[in-house]
């Protein structure tokens, strides 16, 4: 049994060294065009649009020729191997193309550089995308909704993707070189939609948990200015945002935020308070340095000189500024001693530099007084001296009001004329009767205030009084002749000399007491009357027209009598002639005239 085994191995091993032979014999056998189809089909595996490594044989301007391993090399236009238009690949390069076909009408094989590129490019897109990895590209263009960026292949960037906020100006960001994630993908369409704006949030979130365990009150912090407001900075602390308040940016006047700041600025801030529980943080820029308030005191004693900058003007006054963070208050009183300023701006304007005086420091309020009159000496420090009382002086009419007329003299300073002291006689009702507005005038200092800073003026002192000494020049029973001027339901009011007024009243008009004194006496009536009262303090005097014709003797009444009816028919005719009507006075100057006739 053993012994048939062996024969059989033995045949078997026979008949096998025969095949090899046989094979060897075969090979020896092969022509030239076996060995052609042999070759070909051994690269039918590699199927047209796989991508293939080639080796570069030659360059040239317009072609690189690439030898795969064909019977033929491929020609790729140099225009895919092209880097600022010169082919950047020399002979020996082993570069990747792809097999786009293994023969084309002419027998050769069409290879493309590009083509191979972006498959590859595809490639490494889907892998980060599958890993949700970043990828880089640079921004090519500024297109409708967004950017177009090259990542090897064009992809587009949306606008409210490029940042964690809106973005304004998109053009900025053109030619610079970003990371991205992925976000949507269509190989089919050639389309890539990015995202910058998911890495920065994943970057901030990062950022925040580190700034957080940093963040304490007085800490000093870098930051950027994200975002300015009227009321306020936006300062990006890293993940994190703090709001500088204007009031916190400088220890001086900010009207915007924008003066001291722009957006992109690097700055270093103060935490002034931080809320973790709400993550909001306050933060200041002007606590970096001192507050000028602890030196005013020192800097600027009440009573010494300082120049300042106005830098606001209101309704009461103008502020000015003594050094950054420190401002006084120029009050409209306290800038001219002899004008009355209703609005500063008639005297100052917003930049200018003025010298003031330091009146009153408020260190716990933190506010200066200041005056501008207190620079030059105050005119009422020697009014007395220059304008004792009783001397006359010249000046213009600036004003008028119901009470009297303001005469301004020289420094600005105004005199004022009452009306009670503008007529010894005359019964003034407004200023207007007997002046105007700009008429130079003449009056005599009657009194100076110099506390209350007051001048008081008189134009009838001009003249003598006529009342002093009345006694004399209209002894108790002396026959006067006067004017009528005024008829009233009292008495008659006549005009004596220098514009003196007696009063007639109606008991003493006529002898007979049932006569009217409209039927005896008119306007502009020459009377006699006898002086039956003399007041020269109250400036009173009372006559008497009755007195006058008793004691008259018979014919001399009758012809007084016939003057007086033929004066008051003949201007009663000739009031009616001009259609005007007897004058009965003012009202009210008949009321306080019947007072002061029945209190005399």
């Amino acid at each position: 049994m053993n012994e048939q085994i062996d024969e059989n191995v033995e045949a078997q091993e026979v008949r096998e060294q025969q095949d090899e032979e046989n094979v060897e014999q075969n090979d020896e056998l092969l022509s030239q065009e076996d060995m052609s189809q042999l070759y070909e089909q051994t690269f039918q595996n590699t199927k047209q649009g796989s991508v293939i490594k080639g080796k570069v044989l030659k360059v040239t301007k317009d072609f690189v020729v690439v030898d795969v391993g064909f019977k033929s090399e491929g020609m790729i236009p140099a225009h895919e191997f092209a880097h600022h238009g010169t082919p950047k690949v020399q002979e020996g390069d082993e570069v990747e193309v792809l097999l786009e076909q293994v023969e084309d009408g002419e027998g050769q094989i069409v290879l493309s550089k590009e083509k191979a590129e972006r498959i590859r490019v595809w490639e490494q897109i889907s892998k980060a995308a599958a890993e949700d990895k970043p990828i880089e590209g640079v921004v090519v263009s500024r297109i409708k909704g967004g950017l177009s960026v090259d990542v090897g292949i064009r992809a587009f960037l949306p606008g409210s993707q490029v940042d964690i906020h809106p973005v304004r100006n998109l053009d900025k960001y053109i030619g610079q070189k970003l990371q991205m994630r992925i976000i949507k993908m269509n190989q089919k369409r050639g389309n890539i939609v990015l995202s910058r704006r998911v890495l920065l949030e994943e970057q901030r979130k990062v950022l925040k948990a580190e700034t957080l365990k940093n963040l304490q009150e007085g800490k000093i912090l870098k930051g950027i200015v994200k975002n300015l407001t009227e009321y306020g900075a936006f300062i990006d602390l890293g993940g994190i945002d703090g709001l500088l308040h204007i009031t916190d940016m400088s220890w001086g006047r900010v009207h915007h935020p924008s003066e001291l700041f722009s957006l992109g600025d690097e700055v270093e801030v103060v935490v002034l308070k931080f809320d973790r529980e709400r993550e909001r943080v306050s933060l200041g820029y002007k606590q970096k340095t001192p507050d000028p308030w602890t030196q005013v005191g020192n800097k600027y004693p009440v009573g010494s000189r300082v120049q300042g900058k106005v830098v606001s003007l209101t309704d009461y006054g103008a502020f000015v500024e003594l050094e950054q963070g420190v401002e006084g208050l120029v009050h409209v009183t306290e800038m001219s001693w002899t004008q009355k300023i209703r609005n500063p701006s008639k005297l100052v304007s917003q930049g200018d530099i003025v010298e003031t005086v330091v009146l009153n420091i408020d260190l716990k309020n933190k506010r200066i007084s200041l005056g501008m009159k207190q620079v030059e000496g105050n005119p009422w420090e020697v009014i007395e001296d220059k304008y004792p009382v009783g001397s006359r002086i010249r000046g213009k009419v600036r004003n008028m009001t119901d009470f009297g007329a303001f005469i301004g003299l020289d420094e600005g300073i105004d005199g004022l004329v009452h009306i009670s002291d503008m007529s010894w006689t005359r019964r003034i009702k407004h200023p207007s009767e007997i002046l105007k507005k700009g008429e130079e005038v003449e009056a005599v200092v009657l009194h100076v205030d110099k506390a209350k800073e007051r001048l008081s003026l008189g134009l009838k002192q001009l003249t003598p009084d006529p009342w002093i000494g009345i006694g004399e020049k209209f002894p108790m029973g002396a026959v006067v002749t006067g004017k009528v001027v005024k008829i009233t339901d009292f008495g008659v009011f006549v005009a004596l000399e220098n514009g003196v007024e007696g009063l007639v009243r109606n008991t003493d008009v006529a002898l007979d007491p049932a006569s009217k004194v409209e039927n005896v006496l008119a306007i502009n009536s020459d009377i006699k009357a006898v002086v039956i009262k003399i007041d020269e303090e109250d400036r009173k005097i009372g006559l008497s027209i009755k007195k006058y014709l008793e004691s008259l003797e018979e014919d001399e009444l009758k012809r007084y009598l016939s003057e007086q009816e033929s004066m008051r028919t003949t201007m009663g005719d000739l009031l009616a002639d001009q259609g005007a009507e007897m004058p009965s006075g003012d009202a009210s100057a008949e009321s306080s005239e019947s007072s002061e006739s029945q209190n005399g």
